[in-house]
């Protein structure tokens, strides 16, 4: 009964934090955290919690070690092997002030993850992942609006929708509600390196392909594609249309290693080097970019986990020039229902920290004043709450 009553304590004084927090980004940095390095998390602590149990010495008479994971009398333990599935739904909530078209909630997620091992060492898995955001035209306050071909603005617009001081800024609330689509292929492997005092240390590489697709809610298409400017104020910069802005392809091969491992407590370290499939839009290099992902949880019993995963990712797409830097965390707690549901909440926030400015720049009018306004697009800020209802196999609902 105290602990019920603790784990509920812990997880308000959770929530309480999330619904205060300051002003969720969403990238594929976040795709990666979500199903790449959770897959290589239930192989690592697989293998890890094997040698531990086969490193104790067994009563008898007179005593008997067993053997060592990994040597040839004994199979080498790590992912669950034949078909396994994960399926949850979910709600969000963008926090801070965001500008949020009419107040309302983020349209629903869902993720699907189909898995097959063909032993303890290989795994292929299917992720089919979405996301609910405002990523397109977060409020950043006030921002200047500029008349196609002038340097000086003319004016000010309020993306919150609301009126400046001295009604010098006409209303703008766009609704730019938006649900980004990811799919995810990818290929992992368990290997164990040479022992090192007394255990070998698990590692898993996983070469992964993303495709990612999105809707903004603003577009006329039913799709991404919406105008943008890279240059506000520039006399030789224009509108940018018929561009997918949040549609790209992805390859990687991430790296995930242990480096904590005790009865409650767990950690990885990821890296994953990363590159476009191919440019699109205003992308001007392809240069390799590294994902940092760290991963710490706390398991205080069978049921509840919380865990902590910040990063460092990398966020290129066709409106994007040059990758945007970014660094986020996720926080969050899961609770096991039964034997194959669970619950999960999750806050995440990130900024950029290579670009000047937050969330939209200006906006810049068309052929003539009141015609077609174009937002320009700076480095993406906020935060959201996630709540995950979901079922899957026993065996890799990791507790």
């Amino acid at each position: 009964m105290h602990i019920r009553l603790a784990r509920a304590f812990a997880i308000a004084v959770m929530t309480a934090f999330v619904i205060t927090a300051a002003p969720a980004f969403a990238d594929t940095g976040d795709a990666l955290a979500t199903h790449v390095v959770n897959n290589a998390n239930l192989a690592l602590k697989n293998a890890m919690n094997a040698q531990k149990k086969a490193a104790r010495t067994v009563a008898q008479v007179p005593p008997v070690t067993q053997t060592p994971v990994g040597t040839k009398q004994q199979q080498v333990v790590g992912f669950p092997k034949g078909l396994t599935y994960t399926l949850d739904f979910s709600v969000a909530n963008g926090l801070g002030n965001i500008g949020k078209h009419n107040g309302q909630w983020l349209p629903g997620g869902m993720d699907a993850v189909l898995g097959y091992g063909f032993n303890p060492t290989t795994r292929l898995v299917a992720n089919y992942y979405e996301l609910q955001h405002y990523p397109y035209g977060f409020n950043s306050g006030t921002v200047p609006v500029y008349l196609q071909g002038f340097a000086n603005p003319i004016g000010c617009a309020d993306l919150s929708g609301g009126t400046g001081p001295g009604g010098a800024c006409s209303p703008a609330n766009i609704d730019v509600t938006t649900k980004d689509r990811f799919f995810l292929l990818n290929l992992s492997k368990l290997i164990l390196l040479p022992k090192f005092h007394g255990m070998r240390l698990p590692l898993v590489i996983t070469p992964t392909y993303v495709a990612r697709w999105s809707k903004i809610a603003a577009s006329t298409s039913n799709n991404d594609v919406v105008p943008f400017q890279p240059n506000p104020g520039q006399i030789d910069s224009f509108p940018i249309n018929n561009v997918q802005t949040r549609t790209a392809q992805l390859w990687s091969v991430a790296f995930t290693a242990p480096f904590l491992k005790t009865s409650k407590m767990f950690g990885t370290f990821t890296l994953a080097p990363g590159r476009l499939n191919h440019p699109n839009g205003v992308n001007q290099n392809n240069t390799w970019q590294l994902y940092q992902i760290l991963y710490l949880e706390y398991t205080p019993d069978a049921r509840t986990k919380f865990f902590f995963e910040p990063q460092s990712s990398r966020d290129y797409l066709p409106a994007d020039p040059y990758p945007q830097h970014l660094m986020a965390y996720f926080l969050g707690a899961s609770e096991r229902i039964g034997k194959d549901g669970f619950v999960q909440v999750v806050l995440n926030s990130g900024q950029p920290t290579n670009e000047g400015q937050l969330g939209v720049q200006a906006i810049t009018l068309g052929n003539a004043l009141g015609t077609t306004a174009t937002p320009t697009i700076g480095g993406l800020k906020a935060t959201q709450i996630q709540i995950q209802f979901g079922i899957g196999s026993p065996s890799v609902i990791q507790f």
